[in-house]
C-alpha cells in the first residue's frame, strides 16, 4: 500500500500533538481538512488509527506501530531536504525561525525587514509559539528560546541575559502606590490551553483563590491589556535596536523579586551546514550578542523594550 508523505506527515502531526486542532495549527491547515484526510487514511488502511475523546486523539495499537515508520519517513525527508539545500551555495530560499510571541513581534519582524536589505533572496518565515518546535526534524531552522537545549545535536549560537519583572501602566502604578502587596495587584495571566505557564502557577500558590484580572492565550493580547491599564504583566527587557516603545514601567511589589533569565539562539548542528541558514544565524547572533555596555545604557527602565514571550 502506497501512503503519500503528505498523509504520513499529517498522521504523525496528530500523533505528536495529541489532537486534531493542534495538528491543524502546526501544519497550517484547517481542522476539518485534517479530520477529512485522516478519515480517508483510516479507510485506506482499513482500521482506526486513533481513539478520539474530548481530551484529544490517542493512537490505537496499530496507530502507534504505524507512527514508528512515519517517524522514519520524517527523518528521511529531512535528510533529503538538507542534502538538497547543501548543494546550493547561493544565499536564497526560505529560513524558518521560531520564537516566543513577544520576541517574534518586537524583534524578528523588524529584523526580517532589515535582513531583506542584507540578503534580498532569503525569505524569513517566523513561527510565533510558546511551544518548542523540533529543530532536529526541521520544523524550524533556528529558534529563540529561554532554555538551553540538552540535546546533543543542538547548539547555542548566542545568548543575552535578561531581567524579568512585573510591569504596569504608569496610571495603575500610581493607583497601587509604593510597594503594594502581591495580592493587591491585578495580575494578567494565561488562559487555556497555556494556563500552566508562568506566572499563573506561582501566583496561584502565593495568592489563595487567585484568578487573573485578565487572561488570554496570546501574549500580545496580554501586553495590550497591560498597556490599557488592566493589570500587571511579567515582562523581560532585551537589548536590541529593533525594540518597540511601550508605556509600561517596572513596579516594585512586596515579596516579588525580579529574576534573571536568558534568551538563547539555538540551531541543529546539521542545519548550520546550509548556507542560507548559517547566514541568517550569523546575523541573528550578532544582534543578540550586543555588548554588555549597550545593555547597561538602555537599562530596565528605558521606554523602548523588547517583549519577552
Amino acid at each position: 500500500m502506497d501512503i503519500p508523505w503528505d498523509d504520513a506527515r499529517l498522521f504523525l502531526a496528530v500523533v505528536e500533538e495529541g489532537s486534531l486542532s493542534r495538528a491543524a495549527k502546526r501544519l497550517g491547515i484547517a481542522q476539518p481538512t485534517v479530520s477529512r484526510r485522516l478519515a480517508e487514511l483510516e479507510a485506506r488502511v482499513g482500521e482506526p488509527l486513533f481513539e478520539r475523546t474530548v481530551a484529544g486523539a490517542t493512537p490505537t495499537t496499530f496507530g502507534a506501530d504505524l507512527a514508528v515508520h512515519a517517524r522514519r519517513m520524517a527523518d528521511a525527508a529531512i535528510e533529503l531536504e538538507r542534502a538538497l539545500d547543501k548543494r546550493g551555495p547561493l544565499l536564497e530560499g526560505r529560513v524558518r525561525v521560531t520564537a516566543p510571541p513577544g520576541f517574534a513581534w518586537s524583534f524578528l519582524a523588524p529584523f526580517a525587514a532589515w535582513l531583506r536589505e542584507e540578503l534580498p533572496a532569503i525569505a524569513l518565515e517566523v513561527v510565533s509559539t510558546v511551544r518548542f518546535l523540533d529543530l532536529g526534524r526541521r520544523e524550524a531552522d533556528l529558534a529563540l528560546r529561554f532554555q538551553k537545549p540538552d540535546q546533543k545535536e543542538l547548539v547555542v549560537l548566542a545568548s543575552q541575559e535578561l531581567w524579568a519583572r512585573p510591569c504596569v501602566h504608569p496610571a495603575l502604578a500610581k493607583r497601587l502606590g509604593k510597594r503594594p502587596a502581591i495580592h493587591e495587584v491585578p495580575w494578567i495571566g494565561w488562559a487555556a490551553p497555556h494556563d500552566e505557564l508562568l506566572p499563573n502557577a506561582i501566583l496561584a500558590k502565593r495568592i489563595p483563590g487567585w484568578v487573573p484580572a485578565f487572561a488570554s492565550d496570546d501574549f500580545l493580547v496580554q501586553v495590550a491589556a497591560a498597556e490599557a491599564g488592566l493589570g500587571a504583566i511579567v515582562d523581560a527587557d532585551a537589548a536590541h535596536r529593533f525594540a518597540r516603545p511601550t508605556p509600561l514601567v517596572p513596579i516594585e511589589i512586596e515579596g516579588v523579586t525580579p529574576y534573571r533569565t536568558a534568551l538563547h539562539l539555538v540551531a541543529a548542528k546539521s542545519s548550520l551546514g546550509i548556507a542560507k541558514v548559517r547566514a541568517v544565524a550569523e546575523r541573528l547572533a550578532a544582534e543578540i550578542s550586543s555588548p554588555p555596555a549597550t545593555r547597561a545604557r538602555r537599562g530596565p527602565r528605558r521606554a523602548r523594550r523588547a517583549r519577552s514571550r
